[in-house]
């Protein structure tokens, strides 16, 4: 039976392989391994949110759910002056992050292992709060574990922080944009592309 990446300790034996995949213009080359999230090719889902990210402004993002770090990673390419903050419940998926930084040269991020925001409790403590939060969220793990993530978000963004979030849309798109919009101020749709929805909500 294989590992849900869903879990803190995968007990799959090591399959580890690498992957090369172009985000927002720019070449990654990523480490993964069996016991985390699309370990064969990057998931689709997760190109589309990265790509569709506004960056503009942006001071303090966090990956929420990184796995092995494309979208933390590219954000981080993309934005060299900006500390990237990255995190993730699957402890390998955290190993491969923290591997997949050096070995593209990326410097400007802090990557944790933890259950949704637990790794940023410190932060939180000292008045530190996120403007962007990204998310391709883990529907495996129900729609509670989803919900949770996303009430959590709101409490840890800034005045003007936006959450993202990218999900397919016959899993449920459009029903999440929907609890969204009771989450936060405000929530719409801000991309539809091959088969997935990207939603953004608003602290204001």
């Amino acid at each position: 039976m294989t590992d849900h990446y869903f879990t803190v300790e995968p007990g799959s034996a090591r399959q580890p392989r690498e992957i090369s995949v172009t985000l927002r213009g720019k070449e990654l080359r990523l480490q993964t391994d069996a016991g985390v999230f699309s370990r064969d090719r990057l998931d689709l889902g997760t190109k589309v949110l990265v790509e569709s990210l506004d960056l503009t402004g942006v001071r303090a993002p966090l990956d929420l759910g990184c796995g092995y770090g494309p979208i933390g990673l590219a954000v981080a390419r993309e934005l060299p002056s900006v500390q990237v903050y990255m995190s993730d419940l699957n402890r390998r998926a955290t190993e491969l992050a923290i591997e997949n930084a050096a070995l593209n040269g990326i410097n400007n991020v802090v990557i944790k292992q933890g259950d949704g925001f637990e790794p940023w409790q410190d932060l939180f403590a000292a008045g530190f709060r996120f403007d962007l939060v990204a998310i391709n969220p883990p529907l495996r793990a129900g729609k509670e574990v989803v919900l949770r993530l996303f009430t959590a978000a709101r409490d840890y963004l800034a005045p003007a922080g936006q959450l993202w979030a990218v999900i397919r849309t016959s899993q449920g798109a459009k029903t999440y944009l929907r609890e969204l919009q009771k989450i936060f101020p405000a929530a719409e749709t801000a991309s539809i592309k091959s088969g997935y929805r990207v939603l953004r909500a608003y602290m204001r």
